[in-house]
């Protein structure tokens, strides 16, 4: 079972062990990898702050951040390097690093920065685009409920940004400067889901090695971000009711009680009446989580947001590792007219897709991939322009968007000689995602390189 763990980028050996000794000494849970590569592979859910040393083999710290703000921009990011000078640490905080420390460095000043930094929210306020009227009254309502220590429930389709939305609620309340804590609901198996909530002690079930504080301990003078509320089991529910009713928490395996002082956020994307009249869902419990509800519509409300999210996807995607391309008007007509059953999610693959398929420095109409869409010329005009051929059957591309994806992916391979990484790297996907991908292949009796 898993916490929240402090990530360590470190490709000299011995210092990346006194690295996770200090920090595992002052009760941090530490993982450590040797190389930029190594460290997207690692990257999940359960990181709360990364250290990373800038120069390093391979891909180097700087653009290891820009690729972990891609996915994750509120995680904090401290970047280490000996060759510290006062131009580049003005340049590492531009492009999103949290802090920045200059090695030799004593260990009082780790400990220190994983103090400050450790679960804390390192996104900004304009990573919550509201250019759209609709968007704008919601960011609105944000910043005054933002004021005070309300339960908010966010509800709203996948994909259309809640957790940015609860993020921009906490980055605007009295407790900005403490934890916020998410949790996917859904994501979590049943039988974890209570131990990562309300912690556990040694030898409170098998595999229990050590004590380890829940979710809601961590969060504690801060925020926590009860995601996909609406998947929970109803025998956790009322464990959840209680610990919000009384202000304070039993770990597993305990009788000692720990008080509270966390706001709690929730979202689901169910339609919690319904749930509620379906007997899966406590009506006690929502009305608890309910204190201020929002919504936030899906991305066909709010057109006028598309333009503004797309330009930001293409900043993170780019960083400082390829020149940020325009998009031209008819490109931009085409995702404004699309209707966005993904929503934001869906936006951001498509724009992935773009940058994979556009060539020159601007995105056209043909760098447009939409999920589900019949657009075979446009498809076979982007796939042509990098090259595409599965054992020299050019002329015989399959016309649906998954088969062209795995061309894609089976071409990038093998001009990459079967590299993964530069594979990943030139599709502009993470290494975890391309072998996920590969091993689906695999299974299907695919050759893969």
């Amino acid at each position: 079972m898993s916490i929240a763990k402090i990530l360590i980028v470190e490709d000299d050996q011995e210092l990346q062990e006194a690295l996770v000794d200090t920090l595992t000494l002052n009760e941090f849970e530490v993982i450590s990898v040797s190389s930029a590569e190594e460290a997207l592979v690692a990257l999940d859910d359960d990181i709360g702050m990364v250290f990373s040393d800038i120069r390093m083999d391979g891909m180097d710290g700087y653009t290891l951040m820009t690729r972990i703000r891609a996915i994750k921009p509120y995680l904090p990011i401290v970047l280490m390097t000996a060759y510290g000078t006062i131009e580049q640490a003005v340049e590492a905080m531009k492009l999103g690093a949290v802090d920045y420390i200059v090695k030799p460095f004593e260990a009082s000043v780790l400990v220190e920065k994983a103090k400050s930094y450790f679960n804390r929210d390192a996104s900004s306020e304009d990573d919550f685009v509201a250019a759209d009227p609709v968007t704008q009254k919601v960011k609105a309502m944000a910043q005054k409920v933002a004021n005070s220590d309300a339960s908010v429930f966010i509800s709203g389709e996948s994909g259309t940004g809640k957790e940015v939305l609860a993020r921009y609620i906490h980055a605007h309340s009295e407790r900005r400067d403490k934890p916020f804590v998410a949790i996917n609901c859904a994501a979590i198996p049943e039988n974890m889901l209570e131990a990562m909530l309300f912690g556990y002690e040694k030898g409170a079930f098998t595999g229990a090695a050590k004590s380890m504080p829940g979710k809601f301990e961590q969060a504690q003078y801060g925020t926590i971000f009860l995601d996909e509320i609406g998947e929970m089991k109803p025998d956790l529910q009322a464990k959840l009711l209680r610990v919000l009713q009384e202000r304070e928490v039993e770990r597993i395996g305990s009788h000692k009680v720990v008080n509270l002082d966390v706001r709690v956020l929730s979202a689901s994307n169910v339609n919690m009446q319904q749930a509620i009249q379906n007997g899966v869902f406590r009506e006690d419990l929502f009305y608890r989580l309910n204190v201020f509800p929002m919504r936030l519509p899906p991305l066909k409300e709010r057109p006028k947001d598309i333009a503004s999210i797309a330009e930001r996807l293409l900043q993170r995607h780019c960083g400082r590792t390829r020149i940020e391309p325009m998009i031209s008007a008819p490109a931009m007509k085409r995702l404004i007219e699309y209707s966005w059953p993904g929503n934001i999610r869906e936006l951001d693959n498509v724009i992935q897709r773009a940058l994979v398929m556009m060539s020159g420095d601007t995105i056209q109409p043909q760098d447009i991939l939409l999920d589900g869409m019949e657009m075979q010329s446009t498809m076979t005009d982007g796939f042509s322009s990098v090259g595409i051929s599965l054992n020299d059957q050019q002329n015989d591309l399959p016309t649906d968007l998954k088969a062209r994806e795995v061309a894609l992916i089976l071409e990038t391979l093998k001009q990459h000689n079967g590299h993964r990484q530069k594979t990943a790297e030139t599709l502009n996907i993470s290494p975890r995602t391309l072998r996920y991908k590969l091993a689906k292949l695999k299974e299907q009796g695919v050759d893969v390189p």
